[in-house]
């Protein structure tokens, strides 16, 4: 059996663990580095970038560059890129391949199996989409967790003493806010809030228009015109935040941002951390009331927990730590790492599915109420919020005029009275119903959320037995048949990736061959040189056609040639 990876699939950046040895260990990726861009770009030339190297040429490469995808996760958002329309699961899914890959060089074997986190206010359309982006890249996930609880799987393992616990999870494009209880190996989620619109971009889009607005009020000039520019700005932008939660200033410094008639203009900034806390107060602020939400939903006051777990980047600003610190009365926890705990959670969890990480139990809950539509568009909660998962529960309803022979089941997710103000997850309709008055036919609709927070809805008439059944999937969403052609693709651009790489380290080799030859050459006699010079051409020639099997051969026999000539190798 494969090894059984956590993934933190982030708006910002993305991370990968394992468990080994009984320890959690992150995963790096072939630069070492222990995160991921969540970033996917697509070169001028058809080369498909993901993570650092997409990252790096979005500057001069801005309009076929996309980040923060998560944000746009069961949504009819596209993508369209060379006349081709991507969905944010099949974005989604590189980054996920991308992670795959890089576990798999790790351990050195194949992976396959995996769990994934989500922000905890995700809704069901929005986690649906996230497992089937998980298909699309080849893995089939297990477990679909949410990113607080995750956090606190990572702090509270060997946790003995009772406690209640708040994570504060404030990523890039996502806010959430979970209570729980932790207890003897037992992590119970006892309330959940947030918003999915909410996070550390917000932030950066924040000091960004404030940095445009300073810079067009000296130079006249609209950076938002410019989206090469703009992505400079805003690079710069995020730069400053983080520097902002050590420094009490920084500068700015873009050289060439843009031009006019009278040259090249410059921007030179000043930001102070008083002046971002400025733009950004309304911002921490708005985390403040999920917070006192789940403190509501879960019956405690601020002096009834222990600790607040900070996760997510954008935790770590000052005015962030401070709006907690006054709220709750205490310091916020800082002794995990707030960008790899949720993926070190994932992978604990994945640990307790393959059996090697015992006495633990995770107890999660629905983040949002579910129901249906009743006469007048009433929304008839079945499931309330913050219910502990895995849960069945049945109502009965009628219909609603005389002799109806069949009901629409229009699902509903949200707080609202009327369904207007909630979201619609999916309809169904039962048939076959005997005509009789109004309120006379019993019929039986029964919700159903397993252990990934994904819904299953069915409706039965009782008089005659009929029944009719869903795995609700928003029209959003992907049907099997996108997820499968979706997975070929996949499966095409792996083996175009892995083709690249081979011609890429086949390129290297010769190139490593050419340099040595032109040592070689030096040193030897004018026969040699000549035959030197002449396989050196051939392979040079080789190289120029990208034929494979061609350049092998030409760097096979000058490898011969120098191993002859030079058998001790070129001393460098």
């Amino acid at each position: 059996m494969s090894k059984l990876i956590g993934i933190d699939l982030g708006t910002t950046n993305s991370c990968v663990a394992v468990m080994e040895g009984g320890e959690c260990v992150i995963i790096p990726n072939e630069t070492g580095g222990r995160t991921t861009p969540s970033v996917v770009a697509f070169t001028k030339d058809g080369q498909r970038l993901v993570g650092q190297a997409a990252r790096r040429q979005a500057v001069t490469n801005p309009e076929r560059t996309i980040s923060s995808i998560k944000r746009e996760m069961g949504s009819d958002y596209r993508v369209t890129i060379d006349g081709k329309r991507y969905t944010p699961q099949e974005i989604s899914a590189m980054i996920l391949q991308k992670l795959k890959a890089d576990a798999e060089a790790y351990l050195g074997e194949k992976v396959t199996d995996a769990v994934i986190t989500v922000p905890a206010y995700f809704t069901d359309s929005q986690r649906q989409a996230t497992k089937d982006a998980g298909t699309i890249a080849g893995l089939n996930v297990q477990r679909i967790i949410n990113e607080p609880t995750a956090a606190a799987l990572a702090y509270g393992v060997d946790k003995e003493q009772a406690q209640k616990v708040m994570v504060y999870d404030l990523g890039g494009g996502t806010f959430d806010v979970s209570v729980l209880e932790i207890s003897g190996g037992v992590i119970e989620v006892l309330a959940t809030a947030g918003n999915n619109r909410l996070g550390g971009d917000d932030f950066d889009s924040a000091l960004t228009e404030y940095l445009a607005g300073e810079f067009q009020r000296e130079t006249g000039l609209d950076v938002h015109r410019d989206r090469a520019a703009f992505w400079r700005l805003r690079e710069a932008a995020e730069k400053a935040k983080i520097e902002l939660s050590a420094m009490l200033e920084t500068q700015v410094n873009l050289p060439f941002l843009m031009a006019d008639r009278k040259g090249p203009r410059h921007l030179e900034a000043t930001v102070t951390r008083a002046k971002f806390d400025q733009l950004t107060e309304p911002l921490v602020q708005a985390t403040m009331g999920p917070v006192r939400q789940a403190l509501a939903d879960a019956g405690l006051r601020p002096e009834d927990i222990s600790k607040t777990l900070l996760v997510g980047g954008s935790s770590r600003i000052p005015a962030v730590q401070a709006a907690i610190r006054q709220f709750l009365g205490k310091e916020p926890f800082k002794g995990i790492n707030p960008d790899e705990c949720v993926a070190m959670g994932a992978s604990l969890q994945a640990g307790v599915l393959a059996g090697t990480v015992n006495g633990l139990l995770l107890i999660d809950v629905t983040p949002l109420s579910l129901g249906i539509e009743t006469v007048g568009g009433v929304f008839s909660k079945i499931i309330d919020r913050n219910t502990t998962l895995p849960i069945k529960r049945s109502e009965i309803y009628s219909t609603a005029a005389n002799f109806q022979t069949s009901v629409e089941v229009k699902v509903f997710q949200g707080e609202r009275h009327m369904t207007a103000g909630n979201r619609l997850l999916g309809n169904f309709r039962l048939g076959g119903i005997r005509p009789a008055l109004r309120g006379v036919p019993q019929i039986e609709v029964t919700f159903e959320i397993d252990t990934n927070g994904i819904v299953h809805v069915s409706a039965r008439d009782m008089g005659t037995g009929r029944q009719q059944e869903i795995t609700i999937t928003a029209s959003s969403n992907l049907s099997q048949a996108e997820i499968d052609r979706a997975v070929r693709e996949a499966r095409a651009y792996e083996e175009e990736d892995k083709r690249r790489q081979a011609e890429a380290n086949t390129s290297h080799e010769a190139e490593t061959l050419l340099y040595r030859a032109a040592a070689v050459m030096k040193r030897c006699s004018r026969e040699d040189r000549k035959r030197l010079d002449e396989a050196c051409a051939r392979l040079k020639k080789a190289v120029k056609s990208r034929d494979g099997a061609r350049v092998a051969a030409e760097a096979d026999e000058l490898r011969r040639m120098l191993d002859t000539l030079d058998p001790q190798g070129v001393q460098t």
